[in-house]
């Protein structure tokens, strides 16, 4: 039976589960390696919407158990997509495991399926479309459109661009046809996780991304993570806003900017069948791309 009583706001509780688990090590992927703060963040939302989901009932996280954890979840799929539900049971799982004690090591949650409909339909541009979503934004979000599409480019990995003597790529498995077709200039990124990978520009778009390099680097702040970029290019969450402005100013509909890596994706798996099987060239896509995780990189071909 829920105990009414004065509860800590559901952000206290999720800053004080994540507080734990940050100190625990048991965020990153790999053991004892400190997790990005992309991780941290959203694992702090999710146990924030299961916090403010349970209030009303006069529980808070603590009160979770694992019987009740897989409740909540079974009582959530009709309401949330897959994606959000596999997220909130992953981040009760380290709850449950890491702060609460209630499951081992190891232990896992059922997974549960959304009742949602789930929307298939591609997010790719056509090529034709991207330079008029461009010429519909100002000079700095519009070369950060074309190097996105050029590069497959992350929001945030725009803010990130810097020449590999500046900050050398992190050593990962590459295939010898990576960039094979693209001649350019490459420059590195940081993308998810703080991975720092290899990325290749056209030379006419790394000539006019060099002619908006800084005097020297600036901090910039983006959904609250820093950092450190070289060039007055757009980039982060106000690119992605003036994308898809520009998308309905100039198309009449949007797709959001990371539809723009699934243009890339799918253009790079088409010029590399040309001389690779299907999966040796899902490899090295899933390599330019920054999974290392060609299953990943499928979900870019719809």
């Amino acid at each position: 039976m829920p105990k009414f009583r004065k509860l800590p706001s559901p952000e206290q509780q999720a800053r004080a589960a994540v507080g734990r688990l940050v100190n625990l090590k048991v965020l990153s992927r790999t053991p004892g390696k400190k997790p990005s703060r992309g991780t941290v963040r959203g694992v702090c939302q999710y146990l924030t919407q299961i916090a403010r989901h349970i209030a009303p009932d006069g529980l808070e996280l603590l009160d979770l158990t694992p019987e009740r954890a897989d409740a909540y979840l079974r009582s959530r799929a009709a309401d949330l997509g897959q994606k959000a539900l596999d997220g909130q049971r992953l981040a009760l799982q380290k709850h449950l495991v890491h702060v609460r004690g209630l499951l081992p090591v190891g232990g896992r949650l059922d997974i549960v399926r959304s009742d949602k409909p789930t929307h298939r339909e591609g997010r790719a541009y056509a090529r034709h479309q991207v330079p008029m979503v461009a010429a519909r934004q100002n000079a700095r979000n519009a070369l950060a459109t074309l190097l996105a599409y050029a590069a497959g480019l992350r929001a945030h990995e725009l803010l990130t661009l810097a020449r590999p003597d500046e900050r050398p790529p992190d050593i990962r498995p590459a295939r010898p046809e990576k960039f094979d077709g693209r001649p350019g200039v490459d420059y590195t990124v940081v993308g998810k996780g703080g991975l720092v990978r290899l990325v290749r520009l056209p030379d006419d778009l790394a000539a006019r991304l060099e002619e908006r390099r800084l005097d020297e680097p600036v901090r910039v702040v983006d959904r609250e993570i820093r950092y450190l970029s070289r060039y007055d290019v757009g980039g982060g969450e106000a690119w992605s806003r003036s994308f898809s402005r520009a998308s309905t100013s100039a198309l009449g509909w949007s797709r959001g900017a990371h539809g723009l890596r699934h243009s890339f994706a799918q253009e790079r798996m088409a010029e590399l069948q040309r001389g690779l099987r299907y999966d040796d060239a899902l490899e090295v896509v899933s390599q330019e791309l920054g999974h290392f995780r060609p299953g990943i990189t499928r979900e870019y071909l719809r």
